[in-house]
């Protein structure tokens, strides 16, 4: 059985283009929710205007595709609430964006 840990173990692998930072790490990652063998993602980025969305959405999708288990996915984009790195983002995260 598919655990939401497999789910984001793949995304790990997702950079942002821009920050050279995971997405897990960045905290773009809200929600993953499993049932059978499809997923569902609610995820987010760090600017509502971001120009790189589609190509970041169609990186989370294959990289959760390429979970054991996974058959079909579906990307959420969502932006409540607003990502806040002192929030959402990893302790890694912070420390590669320079908050401490």
């Amino acid at each position: 059985m598919v655990s939401e840990s497999d789910v984001r173990e793949a995304l790990f692998e997702v950079e942002d283009p821009e920050m050279k930072i995971s997405v897990i790490d960045l905290g773009l990652i809200y929600k993953v929710e499993i049932d059978g063998e499809h997923t569902e993602i609610d995820m987010t980025l760090t600017s509502p205007g971001c120009p790189i969305a589609p190509e970041l959405m169609a990186a989370v999708h294959r990289a959760a595709l390429t979970t054991d288990g996974i058959e079909s996915v579906h990307i959420n984009l969502i932006f409540s609430p607003l990502w806040d790195p002192k929030i959402h983002a990893t302790e890694d995260g912070q420390f590669e964006l320079g908050i401490f």
